[in-house]
């Protein structure tokens, strides 16, 4: 299976969710899969259509292999077309974010008008800030999984914004003042506990719904790790330092190699820095560049691996890491590199900015700085090489923090609250 026609209704009156994402890469194919996997174990009795970009096929090849498997009728992978999405445009194009979330919505109210939708659940609700704070009307009832809420980050230790930031809170504080008492919003669902109870607070009759964001820990076997420690090359005598997911400076990868160059030639020797994950030619270029310009003066052994990572290997990495580097640059919302971290029970150098730093700090995952100054990160890097990385952080908590978050518990929040009687 690639892509369908719509699912048949071939039981009258039944339930026809609709999952709308036109997002790639991350968490958004596994979050698809893990509502699929719960909805048909459990004897779901309606269709689902989910409705992707054209390209959702090849990125996402582990999620289309799992629907695959089911091979259920009233399953369908609906691609919007290449037109709309071309029309769409990129998320890092020029043009302006308000237009796109508008025909974002266009595109969104033209499917589920066509293929019936009883009910949608919108994956990334952030993107319909603009035409559901105006007002815009939709084919059907809807809920939405709300990632990216900021307003309430002045009740943080570490809340330091600057006018911008400010402005953009206050914005954000009145737009979804208003989103909230959209007629045909059903639930609200936000991976932020801080922000469910800071809107429960002061919209009482507003359904939201703290959700977990699922993490899947896979066991791994002793002779894998030495496998994998072998192929990448680690030295025996080096702490691994493993910094995962897109490369860029959103990840804060410039400030994590600045704050190389300030650590002391003794602890330099005993630091691996390993790189995983994907990025664009030009950042690949400078990010190599200034990892061998640390080499004459820095015995520091780096590893870049650019490959793509299958799902299922991916906590092999955070097991063969000493320590999971996060420095990334005034983040909003919730992190799944946290939760792999947890997972792995591995310590995190992360940033004390938003939720990433609240959680860091309320569940002891690790150590929380200001990742815009390598002055900190390289502060925090001398702790971890200056002691065991087993001593940073508590083992206890990040077990909890990882329980917290389970893939049953995703997906079971997620039916109970739209079709509670059909699983």
């Amino acid at each position: 299976m690639k892509y369908s026609s719509p699912a048949p209704r071939s039981i009258q009156n039944s339930p026809r969710l609709m999952l709308f994402d036109l997002a790639l890469g991350g968490h958004h194919g596994n979050y698809i899969q893990h509502l699929i996997d719960r909805a048909y174990q459990q004897g779901f009795g309606g269709a689902i259509d989910i409705v992707v970009l054209p390209q959702f096929a090849e990125v996402h090849q582990d999620t289309v292999a799992v629907i695959d498997t089911y091979k259920h009728p009233a399953i369908a992978l609906v691609a919007i077309s290449a037109a709309e999405a071309k029309a769409l445009g990129s998320r890092d194009s020029g043009m302006s974010r308000a237009l796109r979330n508008l025909r974002e919505w266009q595109i969104f109210c033209k499917y589920a008008k066509n293929l019936q939708t009883t009910h949608a659940l919108i994956m990334y609700l952030d993107t319909c800030e603009l035409p559901l704070a105006i007002g815009m009307h939709s084919p059907c009832p809807f809920s939405g999984i709300y990632f990216r809420p900021s307003f309430h980050y002045d009740m943080f230790e570490s809340y330091r914004p600057d006018r911008q930031e400010w402005r953009q809170h206050w914005r954000e504080r009145i737009a979804w003042e208003r989103i909230f008492r959209h007629p045909q919003l059903q639930t609200v669902f936000c991976l932020d506990p801080f922000a469910v109870t800071a809107i429960a607070s002061r919209h009482h009759n507003t359904k939201i719904v703290h959700l977990a964001d699922p993490v899947q820990p896979y066991p791994v076997l002793p002779s894998d790790l030495a496998t994998l420690k072998t192929k990448l090359g680690i030295e025996v005598h080096r702490q691994v330092f493993l910094l995962f997911g897109a490369l860029d400076r959103r990840k804060g990868i410039y400030q994590l190699l600045d704050a190389l160059e300030l650590l002391p030639l003794k602890l330099c020797q005993h630091l691996c820095l390993l790189l995983v994950g994907k990025t664009n030619p030009i950042d690949r270029a400078n990010i190599h560049q200034k990892i061998t310009a640390l080499g004459p003066t820095h015995p520091i052994q780096s590893i870049e691996q650019y490959d793509f990572i299958p799902e299922a290997d991916v906590p092999s990495y955070f097991q063969l890491a000493d320590a999971i580097l996060a420095p990334y640059q005034h983040h909003v919302g919730m992190s799944g590199i946290l939760l792999l971290a947890a997972a792995a029970g591995k310590p995190v150098l992360s940033s004390d900015y938003g939720l990433m730093g609240e959680l860091v700090r309320r569940y002891q995952l690790g150590l929380a700085v200001d990742s815009t100054k390598p002055t900190a990160i390289a502060q925090a890097l001398t702790t971890f090489l200056s002691a065991s990385p087993q001593t940073i952080g508590n083992p206890s908590q990040m077990k909890l923090f990882a329980a917290q978050n389970s893939i049953d518990l995703y997906a079971s929040t997620i039916f109970q609250h739209l079709v509670p009687d059909s699983c």
